[in-house]
C-alpha cells in the first residue's frame, strides 16, 4: 500500500495544527457555527443527531494493521468501543467530542491516515474494487491510478468548492465491484487493441434523490490524460452547477439537464485547454506510485481443490466449513491463495458495517498472521483478508468464527447494506438499523438462505441513499409521513456491469410490517423461479405486478384483522 513521503507526512500533520486551533476558536466562542462548519466539513468532522462523527479516509479501501490497531484505540479512547465502515470504503466514529477531535486527527497522523475530503463540495473518497490486484477476473491493477487520482485530487484548489460533492469509482476487472455507473464519475480501465491502457469514462451516474445510471462520454482515453479530461468535466461542472439548491446541485442534475450531447461537447471543448498540460500523468508517476503496489512476497505453492479442503475438517465442522468455503472465499490470481470476506452481519445483533475495538484488534493479528498485515473494506462493510494460503484456510475460519467474523451470508440477504439511518444521522428520516436487524432475525435459518440464492437487500434512512438502496435487488427507503417513520420498498436494483435502479412498489409500510413484506417477496420469488434462476432474474422475467399484489393482498388481511381485534375490544 501506499506509504507517505515527508511532503505527504507535513501537509497532514500541518492540517492537524491548522484544525487545532480552528477548534480552540469555537469552543471560546470566537468562531461562530456558520464559520466553523465547513471547516469541520473539511477534515470530516460532522454534527450528528447526538454528538460529532468523524470519517476517516481509507484510501480506496486498503489499510493496515497498524492502521486498524489505531482504529481500537480510537474507538476505545474517544468514542464507545466500536466503529462503523461504510459504502464509501471508509470508517466512522459516532460518538467523539468536539475538544478531542484534534487529538483523533494527531492520532491518525501518526499511522499515515486522515478525514481530509470525507465531506465537503469536494472530491471524495476514491473508491475501487475490494480485490485490486489478486482478482483472477483482473485486466490491471487499478490501485495505481487510483493512488495518482488522490493524490492530483487532494486539496485542489480549484476543485474544494464544488456545487455538491463529487464521487468517483474505479474498476479494471470483467465484473464490475465498485458500481462504476452509480457514481457522479466512473472509470473502467482496460487495454485497446495495441495493448496500451486506457479508460473509458462515465458521467452523470449517482443515487439520492434522483438515482440515474451514469452515461459513457469518452472511450479509449490513454490513462495519462485522466486528471486532463476530469478536469474539463469538473471546470463544466464548476461553471453550470446549481448552487441555490442544495438537492438539483449533483452533476447528474446537470447532466440531464444539459442533455448528454451538449454536456459531453462542453467538456470536449474545455479538454483542449487541459490536454497534454503540466498535470498529464506521466510514466514515472506511474512508477513511483506502483512500487507501493508490488506483489508480496508469495511462496510457490500448489493449489487445493474445494473437495481436498473440506476433507481437512472434521466431520462436526464439514458442512459450516463448507459453506464458509462457498460464500466468504474468492478465486485468487496465485496458485495455493484465496481471499477472505470476513463478514460484518451477524445476524440481528449490531448494525450492518459495525465492528468492536476488540474484533478490531484480532482482525490485525489475523491480517499479520495470514496476509501480509494488510486489510481490505468493501462497499458492502465487510472486511476482506485478500492473500491467504489455502493450506491455512480452516485455521482462519476456525479463529474467524470465534469472533463472530465467519457467517458464511455473503451475497445472502442478511448481508445486508444499510446506513446508520435516524439512530445517528440528523439528516435521516427513519431508522435502518433495526430494520436490518429484525429482516436478519426472521431469516436466520442458513439452509433457508442458501436456499434462496444471490439477492442484495440495501437499506436507506433517507433520500440521500448512503445505504444504496437504489441498487439493490429489494431496496428499503426510510420516509418521514406527518413525523412518523414509513419504508418505502423498490423491486429491479442491481449492481455491476448491468447496473440498474430500482422501481418503486407501491405505498410505503409501517416499520413492524417490513419482516412480512421480505417474506412475501421472497415466497413469490422461490414460487416463481426456474431451475437456477436468482432473485433479479425472476423479477426481469415476471415484472412486479405478482410481487406487488401478494405484499399488498397481505397488507391489507392484516388491516382488516386489526380492525376486526379492535372492534371485538370495542
Amino acid at each position: 500500500m501506499y506509504l507517505y513521503n515527508p511532503i505527504d507526512q507535513r501537509i497532514v500533520d500541518d492540517r492537524v495544527k491548522q484544525f487545532k486551533g480552528q477548534v480552540e476558536r469555537r469552543l471560546l466562542g470566537s468562531l461562530p457555527e456558520e464559520e466553523f462548519k465547513p471547516l469541520r466539513l473539511q477534515n470530516g468532522l460532522y454534527l450528528q443527531r447526538h454528538a460529532y462523527m468523524l470519517r476517516i479516509a481509507i484510501p480506496y479501501g486498503l489499510f493496515n494493521s497498524q492502521q486498524m490497531n489505531m482504529f481500537a484505540h480510537i474507538a476505545d479512547k474517544y468514542d464507545r468501543g466500536y466503529g462503523h465502515f461504510t459504502t464509501r470504503q471508509n470508517i466512522q466514529f459516532n460518538w467523539l467530542k468536539l475538544e478531542e477531535s484534534p487529538e483523533i486527527l494527531a492520532d491518525l497522523a501518526s499511522v499515515q491516515m486522515h478525514a481530509i475530503q470525507t465531506s465537503g463540495n469536494c472530491v471524495r473518497n476514491i473508491t475501487s474494487d475490494p480485490f485490486a490486484g489478486v482478482a483472477a477476473d483482473e485486466i490491471v491493477d487499478p490501485r495505481p491510478v487510483c493512488e495518482l487520482l488522490r493524490q492530483w485530487s487532494t486539496l485542489h484548489p480549484e476543485f474544494a468548492f464544488l456545487p455538491r460533492k463529487f464521487k468517483i469509482a474505479v474498476s479494471a476487472s470483467t465484473e464490475d465491484r465498485a458500481i462504476v455507473a452509480a457514481h457522479d464519475l466512473g472509470i473502467f480501465l482496460r487495454h485497446n487493441t495495441q495493448g496500451e491502457l486506457v479508460a473509458d469514462i462515465l458521467v452523470g451516474g449517482g443515487m439520492g434523490r434522483t438515482p440515474i445510471i451514469g452515461t459513457v462520454i469518452q472511450k479509449d482515453l490513454p490513462w495519462q490524460e485522466l486528471p486532463n479530461y476530469i478536469s474539463a468535466v469538473l471546470r463544466v461542472y464548476n461553471l453550470h452547477g446549481r448552487r441555490d439548491n442544495i438537492y438539483k446541485a449533483r452533476i447528474k442534475i446537470l447532466f440531464k439537464a444539459l442533455g448528454a450531447e451538449e454536456f459531453t461537447r462542453q467538456v470536449n471543448e474545455e479538454y483542449q485547454y487541459w490536454q497534454g498540460g503540466d498535470q498529464t500523468f506521466t510514466q514515472s508517476e506511474w512508477d513511483r506510485v506502483a512500487q507501493y503496489f508490488s506483489k508480496p512476497n508469495y511462496k510457490q505453492l500448489p493449489s487445493i481443490s474445494k473437495d481436498q479442503l473440506i476433507q481437512l475438517a472434521n466431520e462436526e465442522d464439514k458442512k459450516s466449513f463448507t459453506r464458509w468455503l462457498e460464500r466468504n472465499t474468492k478465486q485468487h490470481q496465485i496458485a495455493g491463495y484465496s481471499s477472505v470476506l470476513l463478514s460484518l452481519k451477524p445476524h440481528g445483533t449490531v448494525a450492518p458495517g459495525d465492528i468492536d475495538s476488540s474484533q478490531m484488534r484480532k482482525i490485525a493479528d489475523l491480517a499479520n498472521q495470514y496476509s501480509f498485515g494488510l486489510i481490505r473494506s468493501t462497499h458492502e462493510q465487510n472486511l476482506v483478508l485478500a492473500d491467504v494460503e489455502q493450506s491455512r484456510l480452516l485455521e482462519l475460519w476456525q479463529e474467524a468464527k470465534s469472533l463472530g467474523l465467519a457467517l458464511p451470508n455473503i451475497g445472502l440477504l442478511t448481508d445486508i447494506i444499510a446506513c446508520p439511518g435516524g439512530d445517528f444521522c440528523s439528516l435521516a428520516n427513519a431508522k435502518s438499523i433495526p430494520i436490518a436487524n429484525d429482516i436478519q432475525k426472521r431469516f436466520d435459518d442458513l439452509d433457508y438462505l442458501f436456499d434462496i440464492g444471490e439477492i442484495t437487500l440495501n437499506i436507506s434512512g433517507c433520500i440521500n441513499s448512503c445505504g444504496h438502496h437504489h441498487v439493490g435487488n429489494i431496496g428499503i427507503l426510510g420516509v418521514d409521513k406527518d413525523g412518523q417513520e414509513w419504508y418505502q420498498v423498490t423491486l429491479g436494483g442491481e449492481q455491476g456491469l448491468n447496473a440498474a435502479i430500482g422501481k418503486v412498489i407501491g405505498p410505503s409500510f409501517y416499520a413492524s410490517d417490513m419482516p412480512d413484506v421480505i417474506s412475501d417477496l421472497i415466497d413469490v420469488y422461490i414460487q416463481l423461479r426456474e431451475p437456477d434462476e436468482s432473485f433479479i432474474h425472476t423479477y426481469r422475467r415476471s415484472g412486479v405486478e405478482p410481487f406487488k399484489t401478494r405484499v399488498y393482498a397481505n397488507k391489507a388481511k392484516k388491516e382488516e384483522a386489526s380492525l376486526a381485534e379492535v372492534n371485538a375490544h370495542g
